[in-house]
């Protein structure tokens, strides 16, 4: 059956006889789902409340009226945007909203608002959205603490302290009746998250306690740290909550609760604002910090929410996700400056298949919803169905819990600092075309000058719109989430799959590591994990997940294989996933997994993930399970090795990660040094280390570092000829060399090694591994493969592959290799896999007296991929003297 969207901004993808017409939908775009139910009652779409359309003038002044109440409402009494060409200030916007002022703000009613909350200028001496202003992390702390001080709507709470020791924090804001009932309202979350706590007439309980429920919204703030906007734009949103007396505002008061993440990262907010105001006036204004904004992980901070491995991401899960049980979540980022100006959900396809179908139909109401308030109100550039996907649960913890997750991303400027964008730089990318209107992206955006006020006007509207929602459809909302929880609790029928089943054996000590941290982490997720003790040769823990939990599909979507759709464009090229294809945590910590019940698999992919059809389990329940750990300070036997870790002055993610391992993993830190690129110019290496690992990082980067001129010089520069010659001594001398995934190639072209990457110059419909998960064969006689099975996993992103000339093979050990007469793929996507049957995937190259190692892979992904952690720290264990 073909299947196609709705000609407006519907992303509900319906068959074709179901698709609305033009005349369908409202004068926004926005689909009229209640038509789609009426012609197909089975059709999974949950509609929140529509836009009907607009037939009169007087409904569309009532509706421009209302608009009003929806904009940025400043935090003084009087407002005046940096410029006079905000997003709101065309002509048409100034007619339907008298109310703007002379610069295009919108102006505030003194009397709506209560003096004695303070505003956020009062605290920090200038209005967040100021050009060229930025404010630390302790003023936010100290803003929002004064702020409910003075407010009874806001309760400040501080949840824990981040990774470097400072306080992470959030805000509870309602009505002051609702947050004197607040442990009423979570124990109500909590029952219609898991349907069984309500025993018999469950549905009737449920009635009632959605009768008395409010809609639980979830807003993160400022995970990446250089997306500047939306801490400051907390403040805005939580000034206005907790002074203002706007119909709006006293809707969402009654019907919500508000919990508010300034930030997701506060070391982040300090290590950008005080590059910012090191480099503010000089040529490198607006340049991102020379260092990841999060100690460890940077950007892939955003990547953690299935994995929880960093401390802000154990909080947020921990303390408010599985406390409260969001209905919605709405997450404000930025994105490049020369696409869209705001993109708001539906994502683009592919979704995750453990995804409910009502979480779908949710986000696309709501960001459907979103998109069309603002650009009634005159904002332009808007997106959806574009760019982003909703894939992986990396980002998207709330979709497994849930919970819709409403992304928004806006154009970023350059930090604080305005930008011009010229109407002909405007970009295409993923789903649209910037430069033409389309059913998913408009009105155009003529280009100009871009503030960070039109961040924080953006991201204000649309938070506001975004709680309008959820106060007006406070029952739909709470209805979906009983759905939702009813649905993944039911009990399974014959041929459905019952579950997941793997074991916990006590020895090797890494085997039942590996094994305790899958168990930890859907612990960790409010999964139900069911174990026995058995005995035999050995003592063993039998693990079963069933699937008939509130969180079962999350379990599903780390304990299979994924199975990621070939996806092309027009022209047969890729189209290429918004992060990652694979998260199969079975696959990457090396636990094999078996399925309980269901269908036989039926590809080949699925062999690591063993089925098992209607197998009786006893099981003896949750409960803590027995510690069989032995000493995991040092358990691979490397302390007494002089190791470096090479730092890049641009900052690496894997570097991050590859700290993270060494410092936070194991049960004591492992002593290491950094070697930046000054140091390694300066020679002597040998005598320090005995061991230097390059992180994954282009060739280019390791080389060069920041063009001269964009950054500082004593930043730039990379490791020149220098550096490079000091490593050729360190290698010729004894040392090891260990290359990781895309520094590889760096030392196979800068020590022109007798190895070729056979993925050079191929294109991608000839070879694409867009992060997934492969198989290799090891050779276990090989030291760095001592310990390993003869078969593991891979994880590659566009890794390199390697081949070698025959009458090189005295130099050249194959240690890992893909198979060589089948498809390597075990989860994710592969194109191209035949290219790699044979080929070597981890070499060993001889140089001089010493060596280099050569992975094409990252052996250390994520702080996820356990099964080869043993690959990576044998290497280093190979350089001790």
């Amino acid at each position: 059956m073909e299947m196609l969207g709705s000609s407006g901004d519907c992303g509900a993808t319906l068959p074709r006889k179901y698709a609305i017409k033009q005349d369908e939908s409202d004068a926004h775009g926005v689909c009229c789902c209640a038509k789609l139910r009426a012609a197909n009652r089975d059709l999974p779409i949950y509609p929140l409340g529509v836009l009907m359309p607009m037939r009169t003038r007087f409904a569309a002044l009532a509706l421009c009226l209302s608009l009003l109440s929806l904009s940025i409402v400043p935090a003084q009494t009087s407002y005046t945007p940096a410029r006079r060409h905000s997003p709101a200030t065309s002509s048409q916007v100034h007619k339907r909203l008298p109310q703007l002022d002379d610069d295009g703000g919108f102006k505030a009613d003194p009397s709506l608002f209560s003096p004695s909350v303070p505003a956020p200028a009062d605290m920090l001496g200038f209005t967040p959205g100021d050009d060229r202003k930025l404010a630390s992390w302790a003023s936010v702390v100290d803003y929002f603490q004064k702020l409910a001080a003075a407010s009874d709507r806001v309760k400040f709470e501080e949840l824990g302290k981040t990774t470097l020791g400072r306080p992470f924090v959030s805000a509870t804001i309602s009505a002051p009746e609702n947050l004197a009932r607040l442990d009423e309202f979570k124990e109500i979350q909590r029952q219609l998250a898991d349907p069984r706590t309500l025993g018999a007439n469950a549905d009737r309980k449920a009635a009632q306690l959605i009768a008395r429920g409010k809609t639980i919204v979830l807003i993160t703030c400022g995970i990446h740290s250089t997306e500047v906007g939306s801490t400051l734009t907390s403040m805005l949103i939580a000034h206005r909550l907790a002074s203002s007396d706007d119909p709006v505002v006293r809707s969402v008061l009654q019907n919500c609760i508000v919990l508010l993440v300034p930030s997701l990262n506060p070391d982040g907010v300090d290590i950008v604002k005080q590059w910012y105001d090191k480099t503010l006036g000089t040529p490198f204004e607006g340049t991102d910090p020379p260092e990841l904004y999060h100690k460890y992980t940077g950007h892939d901070n955003n990547r953690d929410w299935y994995a929880f491995t960093q401390v802000e991401t154990q909080l947020t899960v921990d303390k408010i996700h599985n406390v409260w049980h969001p209905q919605i979540v709405h997450d404000i980022h930025q994105q490049g400056a020369f696409g869209s100006r705001l993109f708001l959900p539906p994502y683009m396809k592919p979704v995750e298949p453990n995804v409910p179908q009502q979480i779908v139909a949710g986000y696309t109401e709501l960001g459907n919803y979103m998109a069309a308030e603002l650009r009634a109100a005159g904002f332009k550039g808007i997106t959806t169905d574009s760019t982003y996907d909703a894939w992986t649960p990396g980002r998207a913890y709330s979709h497994y819990h849930g919970g819709v997750r409403i992304l928004s991303e806006t154009a970023s400027c350059r930090l604080a600092t305005p930008i011009t964008v010229k109407f002909s730089e405007l970009r295409s990318r993923e789903g649209y075309d910037p430069q033409h209107e389309s059913a998913n992206f408009r009105p155009v955006w003529p280009g100009g000058e871009w503030h960070l006020r039109d961040i924080t006007n953006y991201m204000t509207t649309a938070a506001f719109a975004l709680l309008r929602h959820a106060a007006d459809h406070r029952t739909e909302w709470l209805q979906r989430f009983y759905a939702i929880g009813k649905d993944a609790v039911r009990p399974r029928k014959k041929g459905e799959l019952v579950g997941f089943e793997f074991f916990m054996p006590t020895q090797p000590p890494m085997a039942y590591e590996k094994s305790k941290r899958l168990v930890e982490i859907l612990k960790t997720a409010g999964v139900e994990v069911e174990q026995q003790l058995t005995s035999g040769f050995s003592i063993t823990h039998r693990v079963f997940v069933k699937m008939a939990q509130p969180y079962g599909g999350f379990a599903k979507a780390l304990l299979e294989a994924q199975h990621y759709p070939d996806l092309r464009d027009s022209s047969g090229q890729p189209i290429p996933p918004y992060d990652v294809t694979a998260h199969s945590l079975a696959l990457l910590m090396g636990v094999e997994v078996r399925q309980v019940g269901g269908l036989p698999q039926k590809d080949a992919r699925d062999e690591r993930v063993k089925s098992l059809t209607d197998v009786p389990i006893e099981f003896s329940g949750p409960g803590p399970i027995k510690d069989f750990a032995s000493d995991m300070s040092d358990p691979y036997g490397i302390r007494g090795v002089r190791f470096a870790l090479y730092k890049s002055h641009v900052p690496a993610l894997d570097e991050g990660w590859t700290r993270w391992i060494l410092e936070r993993q194991f049960s004591q830190p492992m002593r290491y040094s950094s070697i930046e690129d000054a140091e390694a110019r300066a020679g002597n290496l040998r005598a320090k280390y005995d061991t230097i690992i390059i992180p994954d990082q282009s060739p280019r980067t390791i080389s060069n570092g920041y063009r001269a001129g964009t950054m500082p010089p004593e930043l730039t520069g990379g490791l020149g000829e220098a550096g490079v010659r000091a490593l050729r001594e360190f290698v010729e001398q004894g040392g090891t060399l260990i290359a990781l995934n895309d520094a590889s190639d760096f030392a196979i072209e800068a020590f022109k090694l007798p190895v070729r990457d056979i993925t050079e110059g191929l294109k991608q419909t000839e070879y694409y591994a867009p992060g997934s998960i492969l198989r290799i064969e090891l050779d276990t006689a090989h030291p760095v493969a001592a310990g390993m099975p003869r078969e593991s996993i891979a994880w590659v992103e566009q890794s390199p592959v390697f081949e070698f000339d025959a009458r090189d093979a005295a130099r050249v050990h194959v240690i890992a290799r893909y198979p060589i007469d089948h498809d390597p793929l075990l989860s994710g996507w592969l194109l191209g896999g035949r290219r790699l049957w044979g080929k070597s995937a981890l070499l060993e190259v001889t140089m001089g007296k010493g060596r280099i190692y050569l992975f094409g892979f990252r052996p250390q992904y994520r702080g996820q991929s356990l099964a080869t952690y043993p690959l990576l720290f044998n290497a280093i264990k190979a350089g001790q003297k």
